[in-house]
């Protein structure tokens, strides 16, 4: 089918701003139009090659939908002006400015961003999402992190929790449907899994006294304690034979396993945001660039 001169005219601004043009502050970013890097976002180029690797219907409906469980700093959080950033958001306009299609960010509570990509709500989950091989037999991932989890307590340890044994007897309070809750079990030392809905729900519970440690990514575990009351209501755990937090795993984008165009479309352009560089800017800008990968990969996470 042929297209109109008025659809011409929209794709060829589309093309436009794919490109790289962004810039301004984000509280002028339009209403309607491309989601793209605004202000200091990081930004790219379109890649046509890469554009043909998109699958048809992806390219049909005009965008890739990625599910996103906000707030979770600093994978995901929202500005004054209550626009998406943090490291999942940036890089998710990053690849789709790469692959020179629009994107469209759903917020999507943890627990439900599989069911959401299964009942076609999504496209794929930008969540900060452990690459596991029970979630690789729904899922594939293409992996944008390896690093540990991180234990706080609260400021002075009045507990005493100096190493992940001394979780043993403890409340320790988590996220639902993360990892952590299933490395605690998996101890079978009498911890007690408190499962929340989100992650600041896990965090209140320590500050309330209700848990006497919290467990989280290593990379979310560090920005609570750096961030919450400046500093002064927790502390990370330091264990000496751990320093990149405990039991390191792989995290990354989860695409329905039986996608296969879009996962190697996925793929290919993060290794170009890898070999570009602008992959490490994302990281670095985020305060997370020490859990960097080498190469775009699927499917590393393996179980202990």
């Amino acid at each position: 089918m042929k297209k109109t001169p008025l659809l011409l005219a929209a794709t060829a601004a589309l093309a436009l701003v794919l490109t790289g043009c962004s810039g301004g502050d984000s509280a002028e970013q339009p209403a309607a139009g491309p989601n793209i890097p605004t202000g200091d976002e990081i930004s790219t180029t379109a890649d046509p090659a890469l554009t043909a690797l998109l699958p048809e219907d992806i390219v049909k409906n005009g965008k890739i939908g990625i599910a996103i469980d906000i707030p979770f700093p600093p994978m995901a959080m929202y500005d004054e002006h209550n626009r998406e950033v943090g490291f999942d958001p940036e890089l998710g306009r990053l690849l789709g400015q790469k692959l020179g299609i629009d994107v469209s960010l759903n917020k999507q509570a943890f627990d439900s961003v599989i069911p959401a990509l299964q009942a076609g709500k999504s496209d794929m989950i930008m969540s900060g999402m452990n690459d596991t091989t029970e979630r690789q037999q729904t899922l594939s991932f293409v992996d944008y992190s390896r690093g540990g989890f991180a234990i706080a307590v609260k400021s002075g340890n009045e507990v005493g929790i100096t190493t992940q044994d001394d979780l043993c007897g403890k409340t320790v309070s988590v996220q639902k449907a993360t990892i952590q809750g299933d490395l605690l079990r998996a101890m079978d030392c009498d911890v007690t899994v408190m499962e929340l809905p989100s992650d600041l729900d896990a965090q209140t519970a320590l500050r309330a006294g209700k848990s006497q440690a919290y467990v989280a990514d290593a990379v979310v575990a560090e920005y609570v304690v750096a961030t919450t009351d400046d500093g002064k209501a927790f502390e990370i755990v330091r264990d000496p034979e751990n320093p990149a937090g405990f039991n390191p795993v792989y995290s990354g984008i989860g695409i329905l396993k039986e996608n296969t165009e879009l996962v190697e479309a996925v793929r290919a352009a993060l290794q170009a945001l890898i070999e570009e560089g602008t992959y490490q800017e994302v990281l670095d800008r985020n305060h997370i660039g020490a859990y960097a990968v080498e190469a775009a990969e699927i499917n590393q996470g393996k179980d202990a």
